[in-house]
């Protein structure tokens, strides 16, 4: 575990993922006191941002839903996360040149907010987190951004929530915050 801030924090498949990182896990605001490192996530995460380049889209819902994209890779959320259609674990942004650029855009959204920084107590038992970055001029987007936070069932203690959020299908790009429609 990587008690917080670290400037050495290394978690990501680029340089500007890991820039990321660094930016989440030191932001003054973090309210997680540790955060972990999990080179599946990061794979997970690579996956889905070479998905959403290949099909030019910054989406949620680019081989199911967040959350299951996450048990189909073979981990264990804990039991009180959503199913098929939910999302407590993901955040995508797409035509952010910079990690600075992208975490301020993040920041500025809600909901986004609340799971980065670990604002509430359901998301600040999430401790496991893996980036990627895909950079490809010959899609509308350029750059997209995939970040994972999560809390694996197999961590220490599990706290059941009587209200799970869910982050929703809200993403951000170069033109600010689209939320569409539920």
């Amino acid at each position: 575990m990587v008690t917080l801030p670290s400037d050495t924090f290394q978690c990501g498949n680029s340089e500007q993922a890991q820039k990321l990182a660094r930016l989440i896990v030191n932001d003054k605001n973090q309210a997680r006191p540790q955060m972990h490192c999990n080179p599946t996530l990061v794979a997970i995460a690579e996956q889905k941002a070479k998905d959403m380049a290949e099909e030019g889209l910054v989406s949620h819902f680019l081989g199911g839903s967040p959350n299951s994209r996450l048990r189909d890779a073979g981990l264990t959320l804990p039991s009180y996360y959503g199913d098929a259609m939910s999302n407590q674990v993901e955040a995508l942004a797409g035509g952010y040149q910079t990690a600075k650029k992208v975490w301020h855009a993040l920041k500025s959204s809600f909901s986004h907010k609340q799971h980065l920084l670990g604002e509430i107590p359901f998301y600040a038992e999430q401790n496991e987190i893996g980036i990627a970055f895909i950079k490809d001029y010959k899609t509308p987007h350029v750059e997209y951004w995939v970040i994972y936070i999560t809390k694996l069932s197999g961590d220490a203690q599990q706290k059941p929530f009587s209200e799970v959020p869910d982050k929703g299908l809200g993403i951000v790009t170069e033109n600010g915050e689209i939320t569409p429609m539920q």
